[in-house]
């Protein structure tokens, strides 16, 4: 069995959390230790009894956190060396991995793939345990073939769901803004996102969390009505569970077993 929760998720910050019964880490640290320890402790987890942080890209949205907690605990921090030359944040224990090779930590195997996104060495990730797979896709500007191919594996996914196209085009951004965020080193728009689990999902996708949405070019509704219109023209999908990754509240555990 493995255990999921988005601790927070959007442009002010995103942390993920992954566990089971003999592993406990976390996707990102964009948040507060502070933060973090009681967002923890409302899903009944112990910050003291995490066994790593895996980095996905520099932004601060990503590694606010890291400093901290890394230093407090004494907590691995995994991170490729691409990201960690873009890194303006201190951080303790540091483990280097090689994208696209797995890392294993007790029963869980975490696969770091490279994405499309303005950062030095973005990556996501697909974790495993035994048959089952999850999978913590945000920051990605298009669906590239490592995305898709995450997808295809997933019993559960994070994923990204940034934006909607019309609210971006005619929204208060300035243009160079709105052309990076649409664009393909940008972010996910809830098209694309429907259309990524509607073209590549197995049937065995039964729970997705839809995540990094924007404050100013989205809304939960907008996000969730999207993806559902699409994702229903399939049968095989028609009874998977969709859900929103907020920025502020903690979901509640999510178990894939």
């Amino acid at each position: 069995m493995i255990e999921i929760s988005s601790l927070a998720s959007g442009s002010s910050g995103n942390c993920f959390y992954i566990g089971t019964n003999k592993s406990n880490i976390l996707i990102d640290a964009g948040i507060s230790c502070k933060q973090i320890k009681s967002k923890l402790e409302s899903i009944g987890k112990d910050i003291s009894n995490l066994d790593a942080v895996f980095i996905t890209h520099e932004h601060s949205d990503h590694i606010r956190g890291i400093d901290v907690i890394s230093r407090k605990y004494n907590l691995p921090i995994y991170v490729n060396k691409g990201t960690l030359k873009n890194c303006f944040f201190d951080m303790g224990n540091i483990n280097f991995f090689k994208t696209d090779k797995e890392i294993t930590i007790n029963d869980l195997s975490i696969l770091p793939f490279n994405k499309s996104h303005d950062a030095g060495e973005p990556v996501s990730y697909l974790i495993k345990k035994g048959s089952k797979k999850v999978s913590v896709i945000t920051d990605i500007g298009y669906s590239c073939n490592n995305v898709k191919q995450a997808i295809s594996e997933s019993d559960f996914t994070i994923l990204e769901s940034n934006h909607d196209l019309k609210m971006l085009k005619e929204g208060p951004y300035p243009y160079f803004l709105k052309k990076r965020i649409a664009g393909k080193e940008g972010h996910l728009s809830n098209y694309d996102a429907a259309l990524l689990v509607l073209e590549h999902a197995n049937k065995n996708l039964k729970h997705v969390m839809l995540s990094h949405l924007s404050l100013n070019n989205n809304t939960p509704e907008l996000a969730l009505n999207t993806f559902n219109t699409i994702v229903k023209e399939r049968a095989d999908l028609k009874n998977i569970k969709t859900e929103i990754a907020s920025k502020e509240k903690t979901t509640g555990i999510v178990r894939v077993e």
